[in-house]
C-alpha cells in the first residue's frame, strides 16, 4: 500500500485543535491543490470563503447546531457552489443567463465538493486535522447574509482545518462488497452483510465513548431517512436562484 492511499484510509474527523496557526503559504497551497481537482465543463464553479471574524465564527457556530470547533479550528472555510461567476461571463459576451437548471446545480455543487476533497487531502498530509460542517445548511439564508453571498451562489457545508489536539480511531466503512456493484445493481445479500458490520460499529461507539453509547449504522440511517431533513432548502435554493427546472 502507497503512502496516499494509506493517507486517504486514516482519514478521522477532528473536533478538537491546537492553538498553533497554519502558515499563510501553506493555506494558499492547499486551496490552489483544490483548485486542481475535476471541475465538469472548466465550470471552476467554486467560492471559498474563508472566515477569521471571530464574532463571524461565533454566530457560524450557533447557526450550524452550536459546534464549537467552528471557533476554535485555525482556519474555518466556506465552499459555496457558485454560478454567479459564470453568469457574469455570459454578460462579459452579451448573452443572457440560462437560470435555474437543475443540471448546472449539480455540476457547481459536485465542484465545491470535489475542491474541499482536495484541500482536505492536502491538509491531512501535512499532518492537520479537519471536519465538515454541514450543519450550516440549517440557517443558510442567515449564513448567506453574514457572509455577503449573493443569488446564484450558495453555501454547501463549511470546513474547519487546525492541528489536532487528540486522536479518534477511524470510524470504520461500510464492506467493499455493499458498495462496489459488478456490471449491475444487486442488493441480494446486503441486509445481511450490514447486520454484521452494524455490531462493528456498536463496537466501535462501545470503544470511543467508554461504553456510554451503543449505536449502529443501520439504526443511524432508520432515523436520517425516517423524518424530515432540512425542508426549508428548497425554497432557501429557489430564493438563491437555483430553480431546479
Amino acid at each position: 500500500m502507497n503512502e496516499i492511499i494509506r493517507l486517504l484510509k486514516s482519514h478521522r474527523s477532528i473536533r478538537k485543535f491546537t492553538n498553533q496557526p497554519i502558515d499563510e503559504e501553506l493555506l494558499l497551497e492547499m486551496i490552489r491543490a483544490g483548485q486542481c481537482a475535476a471541475t465538469s465543463s472548466f465550470l471552476q464553479g467554486t467560492t471559498v470563503i474563508r472566515v477569521k471574524n471571530p464574532k463571524h465564527r461565533k454566530k457560524i457556530a450557533v447557526l450550524a447546531g452550536n459546534q464549537q470547533y467552528v471557533e476554535t479550528a485555525a482556519e474555518f472555510l466556506m465552499f459555496c457552489a457558485d454560478l454567479k461567476r459564470s453568469g457574469d461571463c455570459c454578460e462579459m459576451h452579451g448573452k443572457t443567463v440560462a437560470e435555474g437548471f437543475t443540471e448546472h446545480f449539480i455540476i457547481a455543487t459536485v465542484d465545491a465538493a470535489l475542491m474541499a476533497q482536495n484541500v482536505v487531502i492536502a491538509a491531512e498530509s501535512e499532518g492537520l486535522g479537519i471536519c465538515y460542517i454541514g450543519g450550516i445548511r440549517n440557517n443558510p439564508a442567515e449564513i448567506c447574509k453574514l457572509l455577503n453571498i449573493p443569488k446564484n451562489v450558495y453555501p454547501v457545508f463549511g470546513l474547519c482545518i487546525g492541528y489536532p489536539a487528540q486522536n479518534p480511531e477511524t470510524k470504520p466503512r461500510l464492506p467493499v462488497s455493499v458498495v462496489l456493484k459488478n456490471e449491475v445493481y444487486e442488493d441480494m445479500d446486503d441486509l445481511n452483510i450490514i447486520a454484521m458490520y452494524d455490531e462493528h460499529v456498536r463496537e466501535y461507539y462501545r470503544t470511543r465513548t467508554g461504553g456510554k453509547k451503543e449505536l449502529c449504522w443501520s439504526e443511524q440511517m432508520a432515523e436520517l431517512l425516517g423524518k424530515e431533513s432540512r425542508p426549508h432548502m428548497r425554497a432557501f435554493l429557489r430564493e438563491q436562484g437555483f430553480e431546479m427546472k
